[in-house]
């Protein structure tokens, strides 16, 4: 059973870009490679430094040559690359992990790829990559490398001026690593490219000793390898230039969202929903339904009790008129029962014609009922309240008995409260009178909430005692039927053909 090899990049300098797997598989090592010049310090090794552990073997790998001149350089380089390999190896044929730390990203100019060319076909291998010092750079300047479709080239230093003048010359945006010596031919590559004045140099980015500068103004005798140029995006530039200036609350366009909750938590909530909540200034709303949308210090919320929605429409569009985005929340679908109609209402006055107002559905309570015991609406059906706190008892009576002469399913809202308890018993006589004592009655309460039930009952056997606000009424058709399923559950269904 052979070792595994991995190759985990640690980032450009700070320990804290270290990524969790990074640190993960550097504490599980048996054995810990680095690399480093002749002194025997290794950057890699210090920015790894608080995951090693103790007992962990240590393999450091130490440049024959580094940025000085000789006369074989490739050759020195490639022998001792096939040195390491083998060292390696042996403990890899042994079954030891061996983590090799690589500044950056190991597949990115880095050193371990040498190590992974000659290894990767012989043993299991893992890249873990890292955030590169071009990235690094980027974010310590505050300024982006490509937008749009700009083109981005990395360029190593090296290269010869006239052939980094053509590539800086043809490209949007461009990092030259490798610097150090080669400093004076890519200052002089810039240059020749027009673009020596939008260049930036960033010296060891992310760490204590980090040192950024326009490059023109870098004296090329200061600088080290461990530096890069960058040419950021110009048109970011251009476009944060051109952006208008930011209006004052007090002189913007404001507007009322009427927002639908659905029936419980934020699993109900629709995308649209989630985008209007997060985008609002204002919330407004029942406070218990306003207490369902997670606090945010940016925003203000403005809960208020259960029968003032005009006056809670009335707030929500003034402060719509000082420019300010309102959303006001509502259980279930706010034009269902709920407080679209009153903020319209509120809104068509003359005095509101011109505030914005939108209203965004919502799953409704009969909806998310119907869907926990099947399909009982999935034929015709209406939506009626009980509620006679906004319209007569008799008219809910007279609306009872011709759907119920209708034959239609029944949804049925606000069918009691602690202060309503005879409507469930009348609305369940009137029905007797057009239906089968044998109809199924849905009974579902707190449907997505903590304490969800939903019981299937026939209609003669109703207890008003069983139902409060918190639940919602499903009272089948004439064809609705109900199903044993294999695992002892019940279903309900209205069928989609009416016989003839």
């Amino acid at each position: 059973m052979t070792g595994h090899l991995y190759g985990v990049g640690l980032g450009p300098g700070d320990p804290e870009l270290v990524t969790l797997k990074a640190a993960r598989l550097i504490e599980g090592a048996d054995v810990v490679v680095y690399h480093s010049a002749r002194h025997g310090r290794s950057i890699a090794r210090s920015i790894a430094a608080a995951h090693l552990r103790d007992g962990q073997i240590e393999e450091p790998l130490i440049y024959p040559v580094t940025t000085e001149r000789v006369g074989d350089y490739r050759g020195t380089l490639e022998e001792f690359y096939d040195r390491c390999a083998e060292r390696l190896a042996e403990h890899l044929d042994a079954g030891r992990s061996v983590v090799v730390l690589c500044e950056g990203d190991p597949f990115f100019y880095g050193s371990y790829m040498h190590l992974h060319k000659r290894l990767a076909s012989r043993y299991p291998t893992e890249v873990v990559p890292g955030v590169t010092s071009v990235s690094g750079a980027s974010a310590e300047l505050g300024r982006p490398l490509v937008e749009r479709d700009e083109v981005l080239t990395v360029l190593p230093g090296t290269l010869p001026p006239e052939k980094l003048a053509e590539r800086l010359a043809a490209t949007d945006s461009a990092a030259v690593l490798k610097l150090g010596r080669t400093f004076g031919n890519v200052r002089e590559a810039l240059d020749r490219a027009g673009r020596l004045d939008d260049a930036w140099y960033v010296e060891r980015a992310t760490t204590d000793e980090q040192r950024m500068r326009p490059l023109a103004e870098v004296d090329p005798e200061s600088v080290p390898y461990f530096s890069v140029a960058i040419l950021p995006s110009r048109v970011h530039e251009e476009t944060r230039r051109a952006l208008p200036e930011p209006v004052p609350a007090g002189e913007r366009r404001g507007e009322v969202v009427v927002v639908g909750l659905g029936p419980a938590g934020r699993e109900w909530l629709t995308p649209q929903a989630q985008d209007a909540l997060a985008s609002a200034d204002d919330l407004i709303g029942y406070g218990p339904y306003l207490d369902r949308v997670p606090p945010n210090p940016r925003q203000r919320r403005h809960p208020s009790g259960n029968t003032v929605e005009a006056e809670r429409a009335a707030h929500a569009l003034e402060l719509a008129e000082r420019g300010r985005r309102v959303a006001v929340v509502s259980s279930g679908d706010p034009g269902v029962f709920a407080m679209a109609t009153a903020v319209l209402e509120v809104a068509s006055e003359e005095r509101w014609r011109h505030v914005p107002v939108r209203v965004l559905p919502g799953l409704t309570a009969a909806q998310a009922v119907a869907s926990r015991i099947g399909a009982p609406l999935g034929h015709d059906y209406c939506v009626i309240s009980l509620s006679d706190r906004l319209k007569p008892w008799e008219v809910i009576a007279d609306r009872l008995a011709a759907a119920a002469s209708a034959d239609l399913a029944i949804a049925v809202y606000n069918p009691a409260s602690r202060t309503r308890r005879h409507q469930v018993a009348e609305a369940r006589d009137l029905l007797l009178k057009h239906r089968s004592p044998d109809t199924p009655v849905v009974i579902g309460r707190d449907v997505g909430g903590p304490e969800e039930s939903v019981r299937v009952v026939r209609l003669a056997e109703l207890d008003p005692a069983d139902v409060d606000m918190r639940c919602l009424l499903v009272i089948g058709s004439s064809q609705t039927r109900v199903a044993e399923r294999g695992d002892g559950s019940r279903i309900v269904f209205t069928p989609r053909r009416y016989p003839a």
